[in-house]
């Protein structure tokens, strides 16, 4: 990519059209599809520490709605559970996580907001409780050691560190010419390139947040995933091949170099259950709990679980936006913001085209992880 992922890979912010946090529904879809499982998570971490003060990290927070949903539900959670055991509230500290670049701003802008609607909801029966910004990526450590009960992370980890290093040769030349991601013409030493990424990464993630986890913490993890073992061939390679398509049909009519698009992979990975299960066990320092894999549909309005599109246009127009939301300062970084307006434009229409031949789901791995006794 020709720069640090931290410096570029963040969702677009503010409350704008394009914005992430008017265009994140498939992301809050899947924060309630994991609720029952971050509540009993959360419950018995309470009952395991009693904890007097309570931290509570949220990793790849991003901003907008879905960042206050996690918040506010581990405050009910938490004040419930005191008041079964007969004990009082824990203060509770929040701290919200994302790379540099990420909107914090609108965050902390619209806190007193959401801190006043569950004044409301709650007759002013809530815990104190503190929010803390943190910037920085989780494939390292950000806070001390054993200071963190309970770690949230949800649409994050298939983001990897960096483009792995194995989409060029040696001397710099490209491998995998006319994609973005792995798919079914990228030579297998790219495929190879990705799967090592995503070991090195995940397996530094776990390592991190072991280090940091205190005394009966858990950890609760949220994120997109691939049911075909095969890789080249899953549903995030069908994805993100239409934008590669949209790209390289802009290459044809002169409007991008191909040089550039054809040097251009992101930084993204969509492990299967079995690749998530393989790290966790040669890390060795957590037991997978829990795990729920669903369903999402591509277009975040489409709330149906049946096979059928009932408008493949607008659809298309709401896959489009979604992703545009999450890619867009990639996109701008590399090939320049003119071209924004005219690639989604393409990338929705190939989208539609998509989904009226098949109706294809995003699987969301949930998994729940506790340190080894």
């Amino acid at each position: 990519m020709g720069m640090k992922v931290e410096q570029v890979l963040h969702m677009v912010g503010g409350a704008g059209e394009t914005s992430y946090a008017t265009n994140s529904r498939v992301q809050e879809k899947a924060i309630f599809e994991a609720k029952p499982i971050v509540e009993e998570a959360l419950r018995e971490v309470y009952k395991t520490a009693l904890p007097e003060s309570m931290v509570v990290a949220d990793l790849g927070c991003s901003s907008g709605p879905n960042t206050f949903h996690v918040v506010f539900e581990a405050i009910d959670i938490v004040d419930d559970q005191s008041r079964r055991l007969g004990r009082p509230p824990p203060e509770i500290l929040f701290f919200l996580n994302d790379l540099p670049g990420n909107d914090f701003n609108s965050i902390f802008q619209s806190l007193e907001v959401h801190e006043e609607k569950l004044k409301e909801e709650k007759q002013e029966r809530i815990p104190p409780f503190y929010v803390v910004g943190v910037p920085g990526s989780f494939y390292g450590r950000l806070f001390p050691s054993r200071s963190v009960h309970f770690f949230h992370s949800s649409y994050c980890l298939m983001w990897l560190s960096q483009v792995p290093p194995g989409v060029e040769s040696k001397t710099g030349v490209p491998l995998n010419k006319e994609n973005i991601y792995i798919s079914e013409t990228s030579p297998p030493t790219v495929v190879e390139s990705y799967q090592e990424q995503y070991r090195r990464d995940f397996t530094t993630f776990l390592k991190s947040r072991f280090q940091e986890l205190g005394f009966g913490g858990r950890m609760v993890l949220s994120f997109l995933g691939g049911t075909n073992k095969y890789a080249p061939s899953g549903e995030l390679s069908q994805l993100w091949g239409l934008l590669a398509e949209a790209l390289n049909a802009m290459v044809l009519e002169g409007i991008l170099q191909k040089e550039k698009v054809d040097a251009f992979n992101l930084p993204f990975y969509a492990p299967s259950m079995e690749e998530v299960r393989a790290v966790i066990q040669s890390v060795g320092l957590f037991d997978l709990d829990r795990v729920e894999i669903f369903k999402s549909n591509w277009d975040p309005f489409d709330d149906s679980s049946d096979d059928r599109i009932y408008d493949n246009i607008i659809s298309g127009e709401n896959v489009a936006k979604s992703i545009r939301a999450v890619i867009e300062p990639v996109i701008a970084r590399n090939f320049g913001e003119q071209i924004l307006d005219d690639l989604f434009s393409r990338y929705a229409k190939n989208v539609a085209r998509h989904l009226l031949e098949e109706k294809t789901k995003h699987p969301v791995f949930v998994i729940a992880l506790k340190i080894k006794v």
